[in-house]
């Protein structure tokens, strides 16, 4: 079993990056409801892609932007609720605050297991938000509590924890003193007693006597926490044209990005002065020429093909990914030529079928497949994984390219329809033109809901019933108790 450690590490790794994904997809959703305009500061926040080959080191920045406020938000996704950051006593690149100001606010969600997949998180609809100032005046004071470090595998970095008290259910505040905190609990009507003390550490509270409390609630810490904070909407272009003449690098990447939501001529202008600054960090000059390219500027696509040759790969992929962002034909085109360009290397290929499939364009199902013969294998898995997403909205365009496809290609072609859910028996009995495409038709239905087509699957039972009995088979295996029972 020589691969099964670290298949467990990248299943591990996944499961981290999911509950991240997911706790900001919720923060971001929660924003919205309180009239915030949000969008992705950190590129990447919101999905659970890894990067195995090409370790992109992006800038530390908060995950989520207010256009209208300016306010920048952290999102920390918790399976277990604290106010908690990792800390590094020896790199300052790691301290818990890098990339924050006094003027950020960080947002703590809790995150419950859904099921077995190591993506099977949903968060809860509870979010709660801390000011970064509270949070450093509380460090400052020492009103904090450090654990020891976890090891030199991860760079010897501390657990910081701000002491907090957290609601165990639904209920009323019922009583505050000095040391303690009560409340009757919705569920049982038992009263719960919580101390204001925690590690010697005097917690402040945050409610008072009557006031409604929910499950996850933070009713008392060394910081302020809220439910919501208001967005005074005073922001205009001129605030993040200021932040560009800031020494922080964070600063000046969260003006680029914002700007492009910000269209006029003298915008244009400065978009462009930056990413032609070969002083500029690479990262902030990228933002400005993406923020040109949606405004459909000249200059911006340009810097960004230029990009894709760059001596260093983390540079390649960041435009990959930027191109996978911008829903325009131009990105699409571009993409492709890097995808079939057979001189490009083999991670930055894989890249742009991965950035085609973000695009969902049935434009591109040709190049996809076509890269299912290639040796390298992260070309053909992120191709196919590519087709499955453009499959969502369009699976029939898919398996008509069965008929004429090589056997290596019919094998992405069917796993991407199969994947999708989004078929027809008539698309796949049209195209069973030999032994081979029989095969994979029996493949593709036969990993499907048994319910959904069970009643249409008499249309093939008519038609061909030695794939009509492969995929009846394949249905009994899979739905039997037995699939995938592990020895261990």
């Amino acid at each position: 079993m020589p691969n099964r450690r670290s298949y467990k590490t990248d299943e591990s790794f996944l499961e981290k990056l999911a509950i991240g994904a997911i706790g900001t997809r919720a923060v971001f959703a929660d924003l919205l409801k309180q009239r915030h305009k949000p969008i992705e500061l950190e590129r990447g926040s919101m999905n659970y892609k890894i990067w195995k080959n090409i370790k992109i080191k992006r800038l530390r920045v908060p995950d989520i932007l207010c256009l209208n406020c300016a306010t920048r938000v952290e999102a920390r996704a918790k399976t277990n609720l604290e106010i908690s950051m990792s800390h590094s006593l020896s790199d300052p690149e790691r301290g818990w605050d890098k990339g924050l100001t006094d003027y950020d606010v960080v947002a703590l969600s809790i995150c419950r297991k859904i099921g077995e997949e190591p993506i099977d998180w949903q968060a809860d609809s509870l979010i709660q938000y801390v000011s970064v100032w509270e949070l450093k005046k509380a460090f400052a004071e020492k009103r904090i509590v450090t654990e020891k470090p976890k090891g030199a595998g991860e760079g010897f970095e501390l657990r910081i924890t701000w002491p907090s008290a957290i609601a165990s259910g639904d209920g009323t505040i019922s009583d505050v003193t000095p040391s303690r905190l009560k409340f009757k609990r919705r569920l049982d009507g038992r009263t719960i007693s919580l101390s204001l003390t925690k590690k010697g550490i005097l917690l402040q509270p945050l409610v008072k006597s009557g006031d409604a409390i929910s499950t996850g609630q933070i009713v008392a810490s060394v910081a302020n926490v809220a439910s919501s904070f208001m967005c005074q909407s005073t922001t205009t272009a001129e605030t993040f044209i200021g932040m560009l003449a800031s020494p922080s690098v964070a600063d000046r990447y969260t003006a680029a990005k914002a700007l492009s939501y910000f269209e006029n001529n003298v915008i244009h202008d400065i978009l462009k002065e930056r990413m032609a600054d070969t002083r500029e960090h690479i990262y902030v000059r990228l933002e400005a020429a993406a923020g040109l390219a949606r405004l459909r500027q000249s200059g911006g696509m340009e810097f960004i093909t230029q990009i894709l040759h760059d001596e260093y790969l983390e540079h390649r992929l960041e435009g990959i990914i930027i191109l996978g962002e911008i829903h325009m034909p131009e990105s699409q085109q571009i993409l492709t030529t890097v995808l079939l360009d057979k001189w490009q290397h083999p991670e930055i290929r894989a890249g742009a079928a991965w950035a085609l499939g973000e695009l969902q364009q049935p434009d591109s199902i040709e190049a996809l497949i076509q890269t299912f013969t290639e040796l390298a294998e992260p070309i053909r898995i992120e191709a196919a994984r590519a087709l499955r997403k453009i499959a969502e909205i369009t699976a029939a365009n898919i398996i008509s390219k069965l008929p004429f496809s090589h056997e290596d290609q019919r094998a992405g072609i069917a796993w991407a329809a199969s994947k999708s859910g989004n078929i027809k028996i008539d698309d796949l009995i049209s195209v069973m033109v030999d032994d081979d495409a029989r095969r994979w038709i029996a493949y593709i239905l036969g990993t499907q809901d048994k319910e959904k087509y069970i009643n249409a699957i008499e249309a093939l039972r008519s038609r061909d019933p030695e794939v009509y009995f492969a995929v009846t088979v394949l249905w009994k295996i899979l739905g039997s108790w037995v699939y995938n029972l592990e020895e261990y």
